[in-house]
């Protein structure tokens, strides 16, 4: 059974960055996300299979990023200000450490103003696969250069690349980080 995440229409009280990020961290036991039109969206936990897939590319990309030191991986409860005046959350997420390293140590701490360079999104057994193209195409528009959408449902992965077409595979299949994640490869089994 699909169920959408709760959304509440505030186009007529919207919420400053500030007022945003104090919501958030005043109720730390809800996953907040925040559309371009201000929607805010109210995120549902996920199963025990879905956060053992989640850690599991998590851990992935970690181990990966500590080896070459290229940059810093982030968790999904991270919320990224992204261009558009969004703010999303993406599964797993990973930024150059350059990129990093330019913003301000407030902008690092709260919600920070930029786009990740790369992006994996989880599909769980409760997500709408729509939806999920939908922000992974926000976050193409938003610049990412690199993004996965993990479709355990249909035995599948997105690969969304700046630029191109999305390419879609069938599981199991091997999936390379390219030139955005040098030398980064992930075996994906089927589920």
């Amino acid at each position: 059974m699909v169920i959408s995440p709760l959304t509440l229409n505030l186009d007529t009280i919207p919420l400053s960055d500030e007022q945003f990020y104090q919501l958030c961290q005043n109720n730390r036991e809800f996953k907040f996300e925040r559309t371009v039109k201000g929607e805010l969206i109210i995120m549902s936990p996920v199963g025990g299979e879905s956060g053992n897939r989640e850690a599991d590319l998590i851990i992935d990309l970690g181990i990966w990023n500590r080896q070459t030191n290229l940059g810093f991986t982030f968790s999904s409860s991270t919320v990224f200000k992204l261009p558009n005046g969004a703010d999303r959350s993406p599964d797993a997420a990973w930024i150059q450490r350059e990129r990093w390293e330019a913003l301000t140590v407030e902008q690092r701490r709260k919600f920070p103003p930029i786009a990740p360079d790369f992006v994996i999104e989880l599909r769980s057994a409760t997500d709408d696969l729509e939806t999920l193209q939908n922000k992974m195409q926000e976050y193409m528009n938003a610049g990412v250069q690199l993004g996965w959408l993990v479709n355990p449902q249909e035995q599948q992965v997105e690969i969304y690349r700046q630029g191109q077409n999305v390419e879609v595979r069938n599981l199991p299949t091997q999936l390379s980080g390219e030139n955005v994640l040098p030398g980064f490869s992930l075996i994906l089994s089927a589920y």
